[in-house]
């Protein structure tokens, strides 16, 4: 629009994207076709689908079309793909930074254990990143639905492949749905995270309230929170999200799309912004919710009407947030600040 900044020109960092949500739906109905799956109309028909997590029913729906697009990525080399154009979108859209959550539980069986899963993973996004304009890195991501025996080896590999450059474990998560399992629980397979130097960035506060972010606070030590949304609903919690440092990964498109709030209006977004907490907006699951990282940023603009320079904020803030090497962060920062100095269209 007139008088504004291009929004994919904004340097940005993408910090809660998932491995299968992050493909592109063609992609999906091409390995299905090569792999001889049958997907769910939901894929093939209108898209992206009608979702709803508001109840356990619609839960199912999302976890089974998230699950049969999963059943599609068969081989390594779907994998890599999966990598290699989720790398390429962000590009498009400024992302300079991506950190890309991967359960290796969900491919091992296919390419020889959860170890392989993730060095095929980790090799593509050397890769990619040696050869695009995004520096992609990863994060474990447990998940809350399996033992969380199972999070401890995850952390320990994750532990065993920690670093801050592109291609490295940067960070470990905890996912699914949170109204299932016990977030203390999951407290031993952060502490060997968080002995690596990984961020620790579980899911809370989106299906649940701000009971759910408090006690994933006092249990995990979270640097970040996936989502976090729900938090601005006691005041005292959103006080110490802020108060801890911890940065929040909002995800607008997908809260709309899952029936967290009715309307994109709904989302706090301003409200967190205002008591001081770092946001990264994020896309998460791309693939069933159909708006990507730039569709954030305008919906931040749109409808919440945040000029240029907040916009600018929230690009600094997911670059803060991320775990960038410091001298690419301050670089990528400075790049906010040019896009801010430049004259609008």
């Amino acid at each position: 629009m007139s008088g504004r900044r291009d929004l994919t020109a904004l340097p940005k960092a993408h910090l809660h994207l998932h491995f299968t949500g992050s493909a592109r739906v063609e992609t999906v109905r091409d390995l299905a076709d090569r792999h001889g799956v049958r997907l769910p109309d939901a894929f093939l028909g209108e898209w992206p689908p009608v979702l709803s997590a508001r109840d356990e029913r619609g839960w199912f729906r999302f976890q089974r079309l998230y699950d049969a697009a999963r059943g599609c990525v068969r081989t390594e080399e779907d994998m890599r793909r999966i990598v290699r154009e989720a790398a390429q979108d962000d590009a498009r859209e400024g992302s300079r930074r991506l950190e890309l959550q991967v359960d290796p539980t969900a491919y091992a069986a296919n390419v020889g254990g959860i170890t392989p899963a993730l060095e095929i993973v980790l090799d593509e996004a050397r890769a990619v990143s040696a050869a695009g304009a995004t520096s992609v890195a990863v994060i474990v991501a447990a998940s809350r639905i399996r033992h969380p025996l199972e999070a401890r080896a995850l952390a320990r590999l994750a532990a065993r492949h920690a670093g801050e450059g592109a291609g490295a474990v940067v960070g470990f998560g905890l996912s699914n749905d949170e109204r299932r399992g016990s977030t203390p629980e999951f407290a031993p397979a952060f502490r060997i995270a968080a002995a690596a130097g990984l961020a620790l960035v579980p899911h809370a506060g989106e299906l649940l309230g701000p009971a759910a972010v408090e006690e994933t606070v006092a249990s995990l030590g979270p640097d970040r929170i996936g989502h976090g949304v729900r938090s601005v609903e006691d005041p005292r919690v959103l006080e110490l999200v802020a108060h801890e440092g911890i940065a929040l990964e909002v995800c607008p498109g997908s809260n709309v799309a899952l029936g967290v709030f009715a309307e994109p209006r709904d989302v706090p977004l301003r409200s967190i912004i205002a008591a001081g907490v770092d946001v990264a907006l994020g896309a998460d699951d791309p693939l069933l919710f159909g708006t990507r990282l730039v569709d954030q940023y305008a919906t931040a603009r749109d409808v919440h009407l945040l000029d240029d320079a907040a916009l600018a904020g929230l690009a600094r803030a997911s670059f803060r947030a991320s775990r960038m090497p410091d001298t690419d962060s301050r670089e990528a920062i400075a790049a906010v600040d040019a896009w801010l100095a430049s004259e609008p269209a």
